[in-house]
């Protein structure tokens, strides 16, 4: 257990890194608990580095006296061969994104499942999880799929325009989690999952600034569904705004991206980090960057 008397140095290493808001969120937080807490964007872009100098970049902040590091692309898979010890979550999803230096060993967390599912009880708390349809099953749709079951789901159609990928995403899931079911569906298939589900779970770039648009025909929406995304930027996606008009109840995407930063806090730390703060602080940060845009 770390106490307040420590400082803490943190990084990010990932490509395209330098506009994240988890920097600025894991600081605030520490300053509001009396930390000294400093994180710093680790930008494999900016630095000219390829995805596999994550050993050498973790074995280089070991020598600095880093505390840790967040991992995001294109190091998530990369990263995994230079850990000495690996979650049992996060040897499951072949993905780590936190990384805790303790003793000179390096310790390996997955804080995206986890924070899809802090999310998903505090947001959603109460939603009914007997069938879900999820749409993307990528390195972040694998997480939030993980979840979804761990948090009790009982029937996952995984949706994503790469068959053979979801193919094998349902298979393995299927495997981890024997007593739901897991199967893999095509885009074609919505007008008829749509009206069997309890919610839906978006995990593909449609909606980002750069991606702008619906992942599917908003008049598959009932108000009775459920409805949550992982894109946050912007915050109010047109899923999360046709959801609202449609009389869903809404998750947007800063919820996960709160909850795995809240849940990294923690383990870099052993503080608790208080998640309705840091998701005042996030909201923030977004509106700022919309006015400035």
């Amino acid at each position: 257990m770390s106490n307040r008397t420590e400082s803490y140095l943190v990084g990010l290493v990932g490509d395209g890194v330098m506009p994240s808001l988890t920097p600025p969120m894991h600081e605030r937080e520490g300053d509001v608990q009396g930390l000294r807490y400093l994180y710093r964007p680790i930008d494999l872009v900016e630095l000219g580095l390829p995805g596999d100098s994550v050993g050498e970049l973790l074995r280089s902040a070991r020598n600095l006296g880093f505390n840790g590091l967040n991992i995001t692309h294109p190091c998530k898979q990369l990263v995994l061969q230079h850990l000495d010890e690996v979650t049992p979550d996060a040897v499951r999803l072949g993905a780590v994104n936190t990384v805790v230096i303790d003793g000179g060993r390096f310790i390996g967390h997955n804080t995206d499942f986890s924070g899809f599912a802090a999310a998903l009880s505090s947001g959603l708390p109460g939603a009914r999880l007997d069938r879900v349809v999820q749409l993307g099953a990528g390195g972040a749709g694998s997480a939030v799929a993980y979840a979804l079951l761990t948090a009790g789901v009982r029937h996952l159609d995984l949706v994503d325009m790469d068959a053979a990928r979801s193919a094998a995403r349902a298979a393995e899931l299927a495997g981890f989690f024997p007593d739901s079911t897991v199967v893999a569906r095509t885009t074609a298939e919505l007008p008829q999952l749509m009206p069997l589900a309890d919610g839906l779970v978006h995990c593909t770039p449609v909606g980002m600034a750069a991606h702008p648009g619906v992942p599917l025909d908003l008049e598959l929406l009932e108000s009775r569904h459920w409805v949550a995304d992982i894109v946050y930027r912007p915050i109010d996606t047109e899923l999360v705004r046709g959801a609202r008009a449609k009389g869903c109840e809404v998750l947007d995407g800063g919820r996960m991206a709160v909850g795995q930063a809240a849940d990294a806090f923690r383990i870099f730390t052993g503080l608790e980090p208080d998640p309705d703060r840091m998701r005042s602080h996030f909201l923030e940060l977004v509106a700022a960057e919309e006015v400035a845009a």
